[in-house]
């Protein structure tokens, strides 16, 4: 990768070193014609048909949805173009599961972090995936409704050798459908009444997918999986939809869990599994030496929801087909209901974990409790506040930083109202802090409850488990001692115990443990894209205004505190950039770059 540097800016605000980088100082930098990006992603908006569904528009990734496969390396700094090809929408990129600390605006959170990309601009992501974080990951869009579509496998791959062997590995990527376009089922959800979305009108396995929809057929074709007998495949699970639930299984195939969230597990024999959108599982599926016929069905079902919808693709140990496989007349299987609960206490890690903040070493423990809200618009609050993409007027980092809207959020206040603090609307942690976090679901307004996948930007938290009612530490925690560490995770569910129950009642929570050690602004919220829209997600902010802010100076970052700066390129102008890190590399690359 070549770079040209203009009037380089030394930057003495950050010296900050952590065990799996040194960083120099950052540089400004013109990403002029003699720059290489190591991938680019052009994102546009096309009609087209999905499924057994008439053609709408779409975001896509590349032309394609889902886009293509991003393969990079732990311990190299890349830097990923995203086109906003769009004419009339806005775009960012978010690397789901990824800590971007070390380059704070580029998480692709228009909430937190980031300016989004206006239409016909583009900005170059610099992305560093420290050692020992190799994995199964996904990038998408994190405005609107876009992630539904513009999104696409994002795998990193180890510095050294992996610790499983395997002949081969293999993306199985989720995705849902919708009758209605991404646009009208936004407006929906922002309505006074609440427009719903509808349910999912089928769940796409690598972008293709037939089954049913509440009892309706659709026999559209199937993906197709390609194996051979007697090796050993690493199936790499990545739940891109955006309200599915889904429990899914292999015909006369089980699974050994591997991973979960880029982090290895000791190895766990399944039947089935559960993944709720924005969780990632790898596991090995092994073939039979001499298969009784040359295909086999994965079956799978949403869960927690109104109506059932259920997909399904072909595991194929013979040739290619000529013709497209459809659905089965009769099911194959039948997958189990909701394990509430499920691999919560039975993944541990790898390696023994080193770092495993202990119940002793807890500074503060704060409840975030999430409820539905029925007063004019239907809103999910959390601790009685919403976060919605018209609060705050511009990202939360670049407001701190510019000194307007929002002031940097107050310690006082928030250990004084359950750790939010009111005036921001963030809840603030300082430095050293080993927090524990516990997500607390209420019956709704009208009594209803729901099901919740919550995900963590920023740093990974170590998964707690999870349980009916309120959370009781002492009882968690003999329950811990007895099956051994949990391991660490970015997307974890927060279940319910029933369908209704009175308005306020606490029933299901979900646990974390996390060292705030890297100062920034992130977002933890639910991955269901109707409930973010909604106000399902919150601010968080580690450290206090030196160490978020003095990362950089305001000078040297004055192009990414507008909307439209000279950060983002386009065909008039080349960006002026800062870059964070060192170790650059150019060997990532998309399957159809």
């Amino acid at each position: 990768m070549a770079f040209l540097r203009h009037s380089v800016c030394t930057l003495l605000f950050w010296s900050l070193a952590v065990s799996y980088l040194v960083v120099a100082s950052p540089q400004c930098a013109t990403h002029n014609e003699t720059f290489v990006p190591d991938a680019v992603l052009r994102v546009t908006e096309s009609n087209i048909s999905q499924s057994c569904y008439p053609s709408k528009a779409t975001v896509l990734v590349n032309g394609t949805s889902p886009g293509p496969e991003l393969r990079i390396k732990e311990g190299i700094t890349y830097w990923i173009r995203a086109y906003n090809d769009m004419q009339d929408k806005n775009l960012t990129m978010h690397w789901h599961g990824l800590t971007q600390a070390m380059a704070p605006f580029a998480d692709g959170t228009p909430q937190a972090s980031q300016w989004p990309i206006p239409p016909l601009y583009f900005f170059d992501y610099e992305i560093h995936v420290p050692i020992g974080m190799a994995g199964t990951y996904f990038y998408h869009s994190h405005v609107g409704f876009q992630a539904v579509s513009g999104t696409g496998p994002l795998i990193v791959e180890e510095h050294g050798a992996s610790p499983y062997h395997y002949d081969e590995d293999k993306i199985v990527f989720l995705q849902d459908v919708f009758v209605k376009d991404e646009s009208t089922i936004e407006a929906g959800l922002v309505a006074s009444p609440l427009s719903w979305s509808g349910e999912s009108a089928m769940v796409l396995v690598n972008g293709k997918g037939g089954g049913s929809a509440n009892g309706t057929a659709c026999n559209a074709s199937l993906s197709t999986i390609e194996v051979e007998p007697g090796k050993t495949y690493r199936l790499r699970f990545i739940g891109g939809t955006a309200l599915t639930f889904a429990s899914l299984a292999f015909e006369d195939h089980d699974l050994e869990i591997i991973e979960a969230d880029g982090h290895y597990t000791q190895p766990y024999n399944t039947s089935y599994l559960q993944i709720g959108t924005g969780q990632r599982f790898s596991a090995l599926l092994r073939t039979r030496p001499n298969p009784e016929k040359s295909t086999y069905y994965l079956q799978v079902e949403s869960r927690e929801r109104p109506t059932l919808t259920r997909g399904f693709a072909v595991l194929n140990y013979g040739l290619k087909p000529t013709i497209p496989f459809l659905p089965p007349n009769d099911l194959p299987l039948t997958l189990p209901n909701t394990t509430r609960g499920f691999l919560d206490y039975e993944l541990h890690p790898l390696s023994p974990p080193k770092d495993f903040p202990t119940a002793e070493e807890v500074t503060r423990r704060i409840t975030m409790t999430v409820h539905q809200r029925v007063l004019g618009p239907t809103i999910w609050v959390q601790n009685d506040y919403p976060w919605t993409e018209t609060f705050p007027q511009e990202p939360y980092l670049v407001s701190l930083y510019n000194n307007n809207s929002l002031e940097f959020p107050s310690m006082e206040r928030a250990l004084a109202n359950d750790g939010i603090d009111p005036i921001s609307r963030a809840f603030p942690a300082q430095i050293g802090e080993v927090l524990e976090i516990v997500i607390q679901n209420t019956g709704a307004d009208k009594g209803g409850l729901d099901v919740h996948p919550f995900h963590a930007h920023g740093a990974h938290y170590w998964d707690l488990g999870s349980g009916n009612r309120t959370y009781d530490q002492a009882s968690n925690e003999v329950k811990i001692q007895e099956h051994g560490h949990p391991i660490q995770r970015d997307t974890t569910m927060l279940y319910r115990y029933a369908t209704t129950t009175t308005n306020g009642t606490n029933m299901g929570w979900r646990a974390w443990r996390i060292r705030v050690t890297e100062p920034g602004v992130w977002m933890i919220h639910c991955h269901i894209l109707q409930h973010m829209i909604m106000g399902m997600q919150t601010i968080w902010v580690f450290g206090n205004e030196t160490e978020v802010l003095g990362k950089v100076g305001v000078p040297e970052v004055q192009g990414y505190l507008t909307y439209g700066g000279s950060v983002y390129g386009n065909e008039n102008r080349w960006p002026s950039v800062v870059h964070f890190t060192d170790n650059e590399g150019s060997d990532a690359w998309t399957d159809n770059q």
